[in-house]
């Protein structure tokens, strides 16, 4: 695969992966909008895993805490700031991975990769979010995060399966809807992307692990680096905003691509 359009997903990946605008979507969008090859699983699955590490480098701080309480929650205790996070994470990611397993075995998956749904979706939930950010107070931080907000925001997750919805969106308007600050919500997210993206590569990187061989293996490589550099950067800069910029920016720029993509498509 030429190396400019290795460059231009992987940046695309990484800027919209932790951005509430749908990574998914413009992965999907971006073969059908620009007439080039679709990039194929294996480059999927690398630019995911460059995404990955950018979060785990970022939040390195939570990462190491949920790793230290996973000997105490397997101890059956969650008594520590650290086993509360892990259980909360096990417990955010377990309604996504059967959901995902579902659609994946019954090509669901597939069949709502298309412009219409994208469509939609950006749009619906892009008022969605602007309304949970609206209206929701700020009265929890990461510190209240217990396993009953950690199944709501969860299941909500789910509804990231469906293209174009953003899984760090519609994650984190469920969590302003119950009251969390917007820093705090985006916080928690990006930590519930951590097992989410490590499950969905393990599923399907053993599939395309198989049949890759060794170019598309360089080419994974290179994707995954420059996918991880691009998502360090939104990821610091989407924070950083945060502190003093509401959601409004990225859900404008959900509805003009929303209905922009409602136009192709029926038209």
């Amino acid at each position: 695969m030429p190396i400019l359009q290795l460059f231009l997903i992987a940046v695309i990946q990484g800027i919209t992966e932790f951005l509430p605008i749908s990574s998914s979507g413009h992965l999907i969008l971006f073969p059908q909008l620009t007439g080039m090859q679709d990039q194929g699983q294996v480059i999927d699955v690398a630019v995911h895993l460059g995404t990955l590490g950018a979060v785990i480098v970022y939040f390195w701080r939570d990462v190491k805490q949920a790793l230290a309480g996973v000997p105490v929650l397997c101890r059956g205790r969650a008594d520590t700031p650290g086993a509360r996070l892990a259980l909360g994470l096990a417990i955010a990611t377990v309604p996504v991975v059967l959901a995902g397993g579902v659609l994946h075995l019954t090509h669901l998956d597939v069949a709502m990769r298309s412009m219409a749904v994208i469509g939609w979706t950006m749009l619906i939930f892009g008022l969605v979010l602007f309304w949970a950010d609206r209206h929701g107070a700020d009265i929890k931080s990461a510190a209240d995060w217990g396993p009953r907000d950690a199944l709501i925001m969860g299941l909500w997750q789910v509804l990231s399966l469906i293209p174009g919805t953003s899984r760090s969106g519609i994650t984190i308007t469920g969590a302003r809807k119950m009251g969390y600050a917007r820093g705090e919500a985006a916080r928690l997210s990006m930590l519930m992307s951590i097992p989410t993206i490590i499950a969905s590569g393990v599923l399907l990187g053993a599939e395309v692990a198989a049949n890759a061989d060794s170019a598309a293996f360089r080419d994974g490589a290179l994707a995954a680096l420059f996918a991880f550099v691009a998502a360090l950067l939104a990821l610091s800069l989407m924070m950083r905003l945060l502190r003093s910029v509401s959601f409004t920016p990225y859900v404008v720029y959900r509805v003009i691509l929303g209905v922009g993509l409602l136009v192709i498509a029926y038209s």
